[in-house]
């Protein structure tokens, strides 16, 4: 049985108040949620939505460490399980292993929140509460932009070797697609919800976290849905195309780069807390370490190490690996984890006019290295130029965030990324699970 059919929809699901406190409801896959899927009323569909940010952030930890790992920025030491640097690191002729936790896990995680958006869509058309068709199309065009979102993640994960994009029917799933096909299939799922989006009205029939607080309407989130557009299209290499979303995004050159949206945490024991927080100077048994060339590299000035990576008080090492800086994004179990934001659109902006108004990507990068305390750039406007600085400022504002693999392979710079120990090796992508091929 294959893992999508495997997926208990969501174990705790819950209504959404001014925290991202989840109260315990019961199973999406009991009986209960027949009767909902037959009629849906308006405090279902908060109950149903609830479950979907619960389950989005579930896995999280294990894909920021796939991503994160592998793309070289931090090493994962856990004296409890070796795989995070053997596997990951490709160390001494090692395997990815299609059937063990760093890529079980969060594939299973984002299909089940895929599964959450279906059922509830299929409720809405059940629905004879009074819904609006405007809320109707509100609610479409959200969860539409939440499974495009969860699918890219996985894709991510898997690149050539694809995605289910077609799971509507957890008894008849469609086909695996290629790297390409889940691109344009992700985009025109993004370009769908937008519609949905534009018919929308002026509010959503429930409520989100906190972490959404600022895009929290239709208009608003049309805004954020354009500007995930925009990353696809990058991906795709479609640069017309991240303009022509970015136009109609939160894009604001002189905003506030962390305006976006966000996984919100707490410790309430209903929740989940942030994880990917470790404590200061924390030991071998469980960390994160700044991989040294991230420190090495930065220019002389750049705020951003003292405000992503924190000194130890002593070198640690394992496993043949060895740091001086703790991981220090997030600083707390109930700091935030941002989505997409600001700081990544006007990089994307950057990105994409390198090769059609060079001036203007410029004019992007310096908002980027200004704010990290850096002097405009002097270097050439040169493609190759602008881009090496480009992906230099993606290296360290979005240090963490989970872009830096993704980057290095649609770039093709794999081979630039730093191998620490003899024998390691950069892996291109994870294979599919074992469980889909049963």
């Amino acid at each position: 049985m294959k893992i999508i059919n495997k997926l208990f929809v969501l174990m705790a699901i819950g209504i959404f108040t001014v925290s991202c406190e989840v109260e315990e409801f019961s199973d999406l896959n009991g009986p209960e949620v027949d009767a909902l899927v037959e009629d849906l009323g308006r405090g279902d569909l908060q109950d149903l939505v609830g479950g979907v940010f619960y389950s989005m952030r579930e896995g999280l930890g294990n894909y920021y460490d796939d991503v994160g790992v592998i793309g070289r920025e931090f090493y994962r030491f856990s004296s409890s399980d070796p795989r995070l640097t053997a596997d990951l690191l490709g160390r001494e002729n090692a395997v990815l292993d299609n059937n063990t936790f760093y890529i079980t896990t969060p594939w299973a995680a984002r299909y089940r929140t895929v599964k959450n958006a279906n059922i509830i869509l299929n409720a809405l058309e059940n629905s004879t509460a009074d819904f609006s068709p405007e809320e109707l199309s509100a609610t479409r065009g959200f969860l539409k932009t939440i499974k495009a979102y969860e699918l890219l993640l996985n894709l991510n994960l898997t690149y050539e070797n694809g995605i289910r994009v077609d799971v509507d029917d957890p008894n008849n799933l469609g086909p695996f697609v290629s790297y390409t096909e889940g691109l344009t299939a992700i985009r025109n799922l993004m370009e769908e919800a937008a519609t949905d989006l534009v018919s929308g009205g002026n509010s959503f029939p429930f409520k989100m976290t906190t972490g959404f607080a600022d895009f929290n309407t239709p208009a608003k989130f049309l805004q954020v849905n354009k500007g995930l557009s925009a990353r696809v299209a990058a991906y795709q290499g479609d640069y017309p195309a991240v303009l022509n979303f970015l136009e109609s995004s939160f894009l604001d050159l002189s905003g506030d780069l962390d305006t976006g949206i966000y996984y919100v945490f707490s410790e309430d024991q209903t929740d989940l807390a942030n994880p990917v927080f470790f404590p200061e100077n924390a030991s071998a048994a469980g960390v994160r370490i700044v991989q040294p060339g991230f420190i090495a590299d930065a220019e002389a000035g750049d705020t951003r190490i003292d405000e992503k990576t924190r000194l130890r008080d002593e070198t640690i090492t394992f496993d043949g690996l060895s740091g001086d800086y703790d991981f220090f994004v997030y600083t707390s179990r109930t700091d935030d984890i941002p989505i997409i934001r600001n700081a990544e659109l006007i990089l994307l902006y950057a990105e994409a006019n390198i090769s059609i108004n060079p001036s203007e990507s410029v004019e992007a990068l310096n908002v980027i290295r200004n704010s990290a305390s850096l002097p405009d750039y002097s270097g050439a406007l040169t493609q190759a130029a602008l881009t090496t600085e480009m992906l230099k400022q993606r290296r360290y504002e979005l240090y963490g965030e989970g872009h830096r693999w993704i980057d290095a392979r649609r770039f093709d710079i794999l081979n630039t990324l730093p191998i620490d120990r003899p024998g390691d090796d950069v892996f291109t992508q994870f294979p599919i699970p074992l469980t889909e091929n049963q």
